[in-house]
């Protein structure tokens, strides 16, 4: 690490990543509860049409459906909430700190020498 604190000039610096993890929860709630909803919905359409495999098919296949499209929703949410809390972190809070004095301190991303 090439950074130095602004305030003591030390070297020992940390990530804090708050809008990477913060975007990414939230990302993955909104991603899960609508993967569900919608599986949800095509899982009673398949259930109204009275598909092959009678009530019992339709009702695993359905309640399946809905896991499966909750957890890949989630799955995709977190994964939109983690880029979008990287840029946050990046481009407009503090996202560095001092492990020295505690000062919280954000780099230029453009700049050569930032901490990657």
């Amino acid at each position: 690490m090439s950074e130095k604190c602004p305030n003591c000039l030390s070297v020992r610096i940390s990530k804090n990543n708050y809008g990477k993890k913060t975007a990414g929860v939230v990302g993955a709630s909104a991603g899960t509860y609508g993967g569900f909803a919608a599986a949800t919905a095509g899982a009673k359409a398949g259930a109204a049409l009275g598909i092959v495999g009678g009530p019992i098919g339709a009702t695993v296949g359905g309640i399946g459906g809905a896991v499966i499209g909750a957890l890949l929703g989630g799955a995709t949410g977190a994964s939109a909430g983690v880029i979008l809390g990287d840029v946050l972190d990046e481009r407009v809070l503090d996202n560095y700190r001092c492990l020295d004095c505690g000062y919280s301190f954000s780099v230029d991303p453009d700049s050569p020498d930032d901490i990657r």
